[in-house]
């Protein structure tokens, strides 16, 4: 009995898509959507940026997707253009922007540690707030090659072998880069850490997920009026 296409592995539906399947990459889009619009958003910092590199690498993957090869899985290929885009704009405008994200990108983060009953704290609602945009102002400040490793290692948790393919360098060039991200990081959030956590808890990647908020619930359009959300699944058939 032949598979439905949302259960093919991610190997056969980019196979799919090369052979003209017109439905295989917006499922393969579809299904890691979120994780990939969340690498863009910490990666930029800034949510216009993200979209926009996000939409132009998904949109690259879509049309050279007859270029993958088979040497790493189809993920790590996916990240592998999708960063590369948001570095290349991030390079190329010199983005160095600590913007606030929009209040609905924080909304669905977790308030378990912050309820009490059914309702939440206001105070350690605001302390959790003002802790999450400490975290992401002193993150937007690294030289964005270490950024990008210390988001893909420390918040999204890729192993370093397969963010060294990602970034296309060494494993100890990654190592090296989230060396000296954590450092500064560690640096700029001294009276964070006093706390009793230390840099390895700021960028685990719990802690991180909840400091730098990733997918939103909502499905918004990536368009001319509307640039701070991941782009819809149909986006990569579009100029």
């Amino acid at each position: 009995m032949e598979s439905e296409p949302r259960e093919l592995p991610d190997s056969d539906l980019l196979a799919a898509h090369i052979a003209g399947d017109p439905d295989a990459f917006g499922i393969l889009f579809a299904r890691h959507r979120d994780r990939l619009w969340a690498v863009a958003l910490r990666t930029c910092s800034d949510p216009e940026t993200a979209a926009d590199g996000l939409q132009e690498g998904v949109i690259a993957a879509f049309r050279r997707a007859s270029s993958y090869r088979g040497d790493a899985q189809v993920t790590t290929w996916l990240h592998r253009i999708v960063v590369n885009a948001c570095l290349d704009r991030l390079r190329s405008a010199k983005v160095r922007r600590a913007e606030p994200l929009p209040e609905d990108l924080d909304e669905h983060a977790s308030s378990a540690r912050t309820t009490v009953g059914d309702s939440i704290d206001p105070a350690e609602s605001s302390v959790a707030r003002e802790r999450r945009d400490r975290v992401r102002a002193a993150l937007a400040t690294l030289p964005v090659e270490q950024r990008a490793a210390v988001v893909l290692v420390d918040m999204e948790g890729y192993p370093v072998a397969e963010v060294a393919r990602i970034l296309d360098c060494a494993e100890g060039t990654v190592k090296s880069r989230c060396s000296r991200g954590r450092a500064r990081l560690a640096g700029l959030l001294a009276d964070v850490l006093h706390d009793g956590e230390d840099e390895a808890d700021i960028t685990s990647p719990t802690a991180a997920r909840d400091a730098v908020p990733g997918n939103p619930a909502a499905d918004p359009h990536v368009g001319p009026l509307a640039t701070r959300g991941p782009p819809p699944a149909g986006a990569p058939t579009t100029d």
